[in-house]
């Protein structure tokens, strides 16, 4: 046999075993290092706008050990940090909010203003557009802003997380609280940026591109 016919053949071998690789290291890497994620909607405005693409880190709160539920060189989650979590009603949906209320504070919004153990939370990062009442229908919001609430305890392994856009978040003020141990990353840099209202010739918000989340 021609030693060149084997050539083809060899060739798709390592196209595979090329391919699998790449599966692989793309695998390790999204798990363990850094994940993209896509923003859809303006529950993080101004922050986070609708179409920024984001890098999450996958190890701040810990490195996953596989086909367990431990995980290693574990950090607890910090009040402001911007998380990434499986939405508790719809654990196949990755949420994105900040974490306001930490594991054992009693908690209460008054006339939009958060106050932990009654002191009142700076929040700079605050965001109030009363306007948009269609977004808040779509991600099925009261038509109401949520103004008030509680005061509540937060249970021990568990926070209160919020969108930046007040008026226009489904977060804890609606389905409640977010287990610590389901946190599987922190928001961390703008890498790409879109404004999907515009063509793609147009729209490119460069200026957002390497803008570190805080």
């Amino acid at each position: 046999m021609r030693l060149d016919l084997l050539i083809p053949n060899r060739t798709i071998r390592e196209w595979t075993e090329a391919l699998i690789f790449a599966v692989v290291v793309a695998t390790i890497v999204r798990t363990y290092f850094f994940a993209p994620f896509q923003i859809p909607s303006g529950s993080m405005l101004p922050t986070i706008q609708i179409g920024d693409h984001i890098f999450a880190s996958m190890y701040t709160y810990g490195s996953p050990i596989p086909l367990t539920d431990i995980k290693l060189f574990k950090k607890p989650v910090k009040r402001g940090d911007i998380v990434i979590f499986p939405y508790p009603q719809d654990p196949s949906i990755d949420y994105i909010k900040r974490a306001v209320g930490m594991p054992g504070e009693t908690l209460e919004i008054r006339n939009d203003k958060v106050f932990i153990n009654g002191e009142l939370l700076e929040e700079p990062y605050a965001y109030f557009e009363p306007k948009e009442r269609k977004s808040r229908q779509a991600q099925g919001i009261a038509l109401a802003p949520t103004s008030r609430y509680g005061p509540v305890r937060i249970p021990k392994g568990k926070l209160f997380t919020m969108g930046d856009n007040r008026y226009n978040s489904a977060d804890s003020r609606f389905w409640g609280f977010v287990d610590m141990d389901t946190i599987t990353g922190k928001g961390q840099i703008i890498y790409w940026s879109h404004n999907p209202n515009k063509s793609i010739f147009s729209g490119y918000r460069f200026e957002r591109i390497f803008d570190f989340l805080k």
